[in-house]
């Protein structure tokens, strides 16, 4: 074998094995290559993985893992399966079970003992599974890339294998040309570099090196009828069994692996940690990164992992739907529980508490009917209103999993959120199932609206509300249980891909609780959902609740008179909104008719949550709700509300303060049953100290309480980031507390500026800039090298549009000046017409992009914005 990149020559071997596998005659000796680093492990050898490549790849794909395995402690074997990469070329036609049996004779001809783990990817998983199940005497884990175990016979194979096979290509495409080889290398994410590419094709010049590709292809149980489909369900059935710690590392990317193959595993194997690498594609082991995480893992599975997150307390549990039975059974059976309001300004669809909880019932009743069960994952593309909310409430009630996410996602953000928690149904207003069908969602389609039979059948509908509505079928088995879970919701994206959030019904619960006692509601309350996670909870708190006029998707159409409508129609005593939602608000106050300020000035309580307010915006806002209490909570989609804060609380923590403005946003004390502590940071901007509620102290914010969320869906390596202080969730916010325990919070840990007169944090230079009157908005930012950043600030004018670049000299004079009271010195000041925000919130500025483009601008480049 020739030197190649990232392969110490010394871990190359050859090793004859005696073979019993039933293709090979009897006393056959075929000739292994295989990759070894044992002579190069550090210390005493903790175990051995035995790692097994796919197709058309050799032992080459686990060169990290030897790399790393080395210093790690651990011996890595890294075989060529029989007709691949340099191990032999037997001639014969190898099936799956000839294979597993080969492995076998290997592992015993090189005297491998445990604790062993197998690693798989593509036809390597199967057959390490394969071996897995038949060894289990020392097998000590499993670990899985990129594979499939079973292929559903109503399904046909993915499209790229279906042309591998066909008649006319399958010779040509495998083994006549490298086609097979070259497409597979193609979908590396990024592209390989050209010596790693020469690599894979190193083993596989000619036609007769291909000829494995081409029978592993011939190999594939396409369908029961092909030789191996036994062989294969016997493994797939098999492994149901392993009682061994299990990791799948995964690129959702992949057009033959999709996250379908991946749900079938996850239900084989429950037991299994989960990471999706969002962007990698199948051949994830060149993609990412996989060895410093397998390594983290198996150190874990040794005891030595202090991750295990210590539950909080457990409270006393009631159901999330328990004050809507009780209003049911009480006077208030015929008032109002839920309503929508229409464009004109009427209440458009309602339901009373009995009729609410009758729907409910019916609605579960029938979902159960067509295969919803306990555990069934429901994704709801409904926008927030009467139906999601009898959705949701149904779904719950049976111990469905929900799965809701933002259209503001765009087509590619939800893509990423529905494919990779696999709904088993999904339920859409005829817009989603347009997507559905265009991006081939997984779920049976269910829509939320009446559909003509023909277009029904364009959409692969297969039932709709109405018409499970018009079923009366009784609901059967108990409730769900407390700590099984309830709701995958995903956060907004501002900060990357978004994240599916998994709550169980004892965190949903507890949110309700901690809401309830952070805001004073109890059941017979009324409120408006001007912000969308808001919406499901009405019920819950056993408050009526209405759904104003606009497009939740954009918060910032939200009318200051559709929102007095809302409260009129109700008498609304609360309203929830979100921040852009609030500035539009008072941008048409001004239309606002005398009934609709009588119905504001009744308002006692409005919540803004999801970025940072203005106290300016505030006083501008109790003038319309000149009876509210204005609260600004802190908090996130893993975790609503975390803290809170009044105007009146506002305004006392920053009296006297320069600007009136803090080094950051304070968001108040913890709510009830919520602690803080402060991770701080090093010079390097990195969270690393031990967390301490020292006053003044800066570094990453750790919350923990009951309704804090339960994980993340499928993403082992950022849950386990965001716990890695046990019982604690690492927010990924900045900030510190005061004197008298309040919360300022700084901004986020991934935009700490690393200048080289030391770390700054964007959100106190920020709120003192955005005092200028010529500021409309401000982002600070770091370009430039990691340690030895410039600090830029990034300015919109107010009034008028501004140029995009070099601000001009009076505003960057004030700019300057402003930021200084805040111990900063700018480097720059640009101006841009917008500053770019995320879509759920319309205020989450953000300023990775922003910073990308200064770089650019401050370069020299021209044109472009965020």
């Amino acid at each position: 074998m020739v030197e190649l990149p990232g392969v110490d020559p010394t871990w190359s071997t050859y090793l004859n094995v005696p073979s019993t596998a039933p293709v090979d005659p009897e006393g056959t000796v075929n000739r292994w290559h295989f990759l070894d680093n044992a002579a190069s492990v550090v210390g005493q050898v903790r175990g051995t993985l035995l790692c097994v490549h796919g197709n058309p790849t050799w032992s080459y794909l686990w060169r990290s893992l030897l790399a790393e395995g080395a210093r790690q402690g651990w011996r890595v074997v890294a075989v060529d399966q029989l007709e691949m990469g340099y191990s032999e070329r037997t001639g014969r036609r190898r099936r799956l079970s000839d294979r597993v049996r080969d492995l076998e004779d290997f592992a015993k001809a090189l005297e491998l003992s445990g604790p062993l783990v197998t690693v798989g990817h593509d036809w390597g998983g199967v057959v390490s599974l394969g071996f897995a199940h038949r060894n289990r005497k020392d097998l000590a884990a499993v670990v899985l890339t990129n594979t499939a175990i079973h292929q559903d016979p109503d399904f046909p194979i993915p499209a790229p294998l279906r042309l591998a096979l066909s008649g006319a290509l399958h010779r040509v495409g495998t083994s006549g040309t490298p086609a097979f080889l070259e497409t597979t290398l193609a979908l590396a994410r990024p592209r390989l570099a050209p010596d790693v590419r020469a690599a894979y094709r190193a083993p596989y010049r000619t036609a007769s090196d291909r000829l494995g590709i081409e029978q592993f292809v011939a190999d594939i149980p396409a369908d029961p009828s092909h030789p191996s489909y036994p062989e294969l369900r016997d493994i797939a059935e098999g492994i149901r069994g392993l009682d061994v710690p299990v990791l799948m590392l995964w690129g959702p990317g992949d057009p033959i692996f999709s996250d379908t193959y991946l749900e079938d595993l996850t239900r084989r194997l429950p037991q299994a940690d989960v990471h999706r690498f969002e962007g990698a594609s199948h051949l994830v082991a060149e993609d990412r990164d996989i060895a410093a995480p397998v390594f983290t893992w198996l150190d874990g599975q040794d005891g030595n992992d202090d991750n295990t997150a210590v539950r909080a307390a457990r409270e006393p549990f009631t159901p999330l739907w328990q004050n809507v039975e009780e209003l049911c059974a009480g006077a208030s059976a015929d008032s109002l529980a839920i309503a929508d309001m229409d464009s004109t300004g009427s209440v458009a669809h309602s339901l009373s508490w009995w009729e609410f909880d009758e729907r409910v019932r019916k609605l579960a009743g029938a979902l159960q009917g067509i295969g919803v069960r306990a555990g069934s994952r429901v994704s709801l593309m409904v926008p927030p209103g009467v139906d999601l909310t009898v959705l949701i409430y149904a779904c719950l009630r049976l111990g469905a999993v929900i799965v809701v996410a933002d259209a503001g996602l765009g087509a590619k953000g939800l893509s990423r959120a529905v494919r990779g928690t696999v709904p088993e149904f999904f339920v859409g207003i005829d817009r989603a199932l347009v997507a559905a069908r265009a991006f081939g969602w997984p779920g049976v389609r269910i829509s939320a609206g009446a559909l003509s039979p023909t277009r029904a059948r364009l959409l692969g509908v297969r039932h709709s509300l109405q018409d499970l509505l018009s079923h009366s079928i009784p609901v059967n088995g108990p409730e769900p249980a407390p700590d099984a879970d309830a709701a995958i919701l995903f956060t907004s994206g501002s900060t990357g891909p978004a994240k599916g959030v998994v709550y169980t019904h004892r965190q949903l619960s507890a949110m309700r609780d901690v809401l309830a006692a952070t805001l004073n509601l109890s059941p017979g309350s009324a409120l408006v959902a001007g912000f969308a996670p808001f919406a499901l909870l009405g019920p819950a708190l056993g408050a009526s609740s209405v759904t104003p006029d606009m497009d939740v998707t954009a918060p910032r159409t939200l009318t200051a008179q559709a929102l007095s409508d809302a409260a009129a129609a109700i008498e609304a005593g609360v309203i929830f909104a979100s921040p852009a939602a609030l500035r539009n608000v008072l941008a048409t106050a001004d239309a606002l008719s005398a009934e609709g300020k009588s119905a504001l000035a009744r308002v006692e309580v409005v919540l803004s949550a999801g970025a940072p307010i203005p106290v300016a915006l505030l006083d501008e806002l109790q003038s319309l709700v000149p009876s509210a209490s204005l609260h600004t909570p802190y908090g996130m989609t893993e975790a609503l509300p975390i803290t809170d804060i009044d105007l009146a609380g506002i305004l006392e923590a920053t009296a006297g303060r320069t600007h009136g403005a803090g080094n950051g946003v304070c968001v108040g004390k913890p709510v009830p049953g919520a602690e803080l502590t402060i991770s701080p940071l090093d010079v390097s901007g990195a969270a690393v100290g031990d967390p301490v509620t020292t006053a003044g102290v800066t570094g990453e914010i750790l919350v923990q309480a009951a309704h804090v969320k339960d994980r993340y869906h499928r993403l082992w390596l950022t849950e386990r980031e965001s716990s890695r202080t046990a019982g604690w969730h690492r927010t990924g916010d900045v900030g510190h507390l005061d004197a008298e325990g309040r919360l300022w919070v700084e901004g986020r840990l991934a935009h700490v500026i690393t200048a080289a007169s030391g770390i700054v944090t964007p959100v106190g230079p920020e709120q003192a800039i955005e005092q200028l009157r010529s500021v409309r908005q401000a982002a600070v930012v770091g370009v430039g090298p990691h340690g030895t950043q410039a600090v830029v600030a990034v300015v919109v004018p107010e009034g008028g549009k501004a140029a995009a670049g070099l601000a001009p000299t009076g505003i960057t004079l004030e700019v300057r000046a402003a930021a200084r009271t805040m111990g900063v010195d700018l480097a720059a000041v640009l101006t841009l017409p917008e500053l770019p925000t995320d879509i759920r919130h319309n205020a989450k500025i953000d300023r990775a992009r922003v910073a990308q483009w200064a770089g650019r601008r401050l370069s020299g480049q021209r044109g472009g914005r965020p």
